[in-house]
């Protein structure tokens, strides 16, 4: 059977230490049927000229970069509408996949009708070493409500088939874009199935956003009052879910 295409769709900014470990991920995949669309914004350190560097080793690679430093949504934007593949995959420049991330995901969605998808995951730390903790997904398919309560989809892991329902693209906010991306997919009525297995591993760096874990709490806050338009009970009742069921759990 004709493997679909898949298009990895990748942001850079100043991950020059991590980078290449992130492309060498993705050019390792047992699965080959991909294209990896990077769209640096305007990075001030080398990332640009290593992933120049890739796209000579692999034609799979393209390489984009942006007029004016944007954030990651637009970054991400430029990559989608460009993307060609049946499948949209996210991997930001300073996390890694298993080698069989495609193989084994891209055959669940094709398996169980999927039209978008999410998995299990793992955390590492700046040098590489893998943490023994993993961010597990629950066992049923999620809903719009479910993932307001636990943000169990991250961008390193979710896919969807651009085949099935279009293309749907980031907001344009600074925090959050996968988010919100997440939320309108769910609302449109596409579930999101998880896959549990630890297919891929997230990068905690120490000066990373999710780091500064106490000022994400007002942000979520916030997000749910101005982006999904939730009223402040409603807001207040997904923040202590999500407080619950996330942050609190898997990051303190």
């Amino acid at each position: 059977m004709t493997q679909p295409l898949v298009s990895i769709i990748t942001p850079t900014y100043n991950c020059e230490d991590f980078i290449s470990e992130t492309i060498a991920s993705v050019i390792n995949q047992t699965y080959k049927s991909w294209e990896l669309l990077i769209v640096d914004d305007c990075s001030t350190d080398q990332t640009f000229e290593l992933c120049k560097k890739w796209t000579i080793k692999d034609f799979r690679i393209k390489l984009f970069k942006l007029d004016s430093n944007s954030g990651s949504g637009p970054a991400r934007n430029h990559a989608i509408q460009r993307a060609k593949g049946e499948i949209i995959a996210f991997l930001d420049g300073d996390d890694v996949w298993h080698h069989d991330k495609l193989t084994i995901h891209v055959k669940f969605m094709i398996d169980n009708d999927a039209s978008f998808s999410h998995t299990s995951y793992g955390y590492m730390l700046s040098n590489g070493a893998i943490r023994s903790k993993k961010f597990r997904v629950s066992h049923k398919a999620v809903n719009y409500r479910d993932l307001l309560k636990r943000t169990e989809i991250s961008c390193l892991t979710a896919m969807y088939s651009s085949k099935k329902i279009g293309k749907y693209y980031m907001p344009s906010i600074r925090r959050k874009q996968d988010y919100a991306l997440w939320l309108s997919i769910l609302k449109d009525g596409h579930n999101s199935l998880p896959c549990d297995e630890v297919l891929a591993w997230y990068r905690q760096n120490p000066n990373s956003a999710t780091s500064k874990k106490w000022k994400l709490i007002y942000k979520h806050l916030t997000f749910l009052r101005k982006q999904e338009k939730l009223n402040v009970y409603e807001s207040v009742k997904y923040t202590i879910h999500w407080l619950k069921n996330g942050l609190l759990k898997y990051y303190f």
